[in-house]
């Protein structure tokens, strides 16, 4: 398993050895022992799985309170997935930054707790997997617009997204209400 940095520290790829023959091919999805090893403590309580099509963008989504970690996989199809730093306080608040993975590679992003999270099908369709480290709260979640001016997301050119509603309905980063954001680390 190789670890990759991304331009946020705290958001990884993590890029399993993949062994194919004439049959296939066989992968290990995940270790425990990656994430130590990485320094990221988390035990995972909620698994998801969505199936979309070409220019389908969901998100940018997070809960706050009991915020998500994430450990985003594509099963099938291949994806741009995006994770925005949304906590108070932090040095990069607002920064984002985006990763293609797909069902060939079997990398994975580790989306930290705190982090908005978002991802736009570049394939005809994805099946996309996430581990979650708190369960889904209705009353918590909440989310920022994926085409936010002052985050200024380069999303790929896939012809008309396909959102829900609802995202297309969330706010600005700016007009969030500031608790609704959860606080980095180091913020007093």
């Amino acid at each position: 398993m190789d670890v990759l940095e991304t331009r946020l520290p705290e958001v990884l790829v993590f890029a399993p050895e993949v062994r194919r023959d004439a049959r296939g091919y066989f992968v290990e999805t995940f270790r425990a022992s990656w994430l130590e090893q990485a320094g990221i403590q988390a035990e995972f309580l909620q698994e998801n799985q969505s199936l979309s099509r070409r220019g389908v963008l969901r998100g940018l989504h997070f809960q706050w309170p009991g915020a998500q970690g994430k450990l985003v996989r594509v099963a099938r199809g291949r994806i741009f997935d995006v994770a925005v730093d949304v906590r108070l306080g932090s040095p990069r608040f607002g920064a984002w930054v985006g990763t293609e993975i797909d069902g060939d590679t079997h990398r994975q992003v580790w989306i930290p707790p705190g982090f908005a999270h978002g991802f736009c099908v570049l394939s005809d369709e994805a099946e996309v997997v996430y581990k979650c480290t708190a369960y889904y709260d209705p009353a918590a979640e909440t989310g920022v617009r994926w085409n936010d001016p002052a985050l200024d997301i380069a999303w790929p050119d896939v012809g008309p997204y396909a959102l829900s509603a609802k995202d297309e309905a969330q706010p600005l980063l700016a007009e969030l209400p500031r608790d609704r954001l959860p606080v980095h680390a180091g913020t007093p």
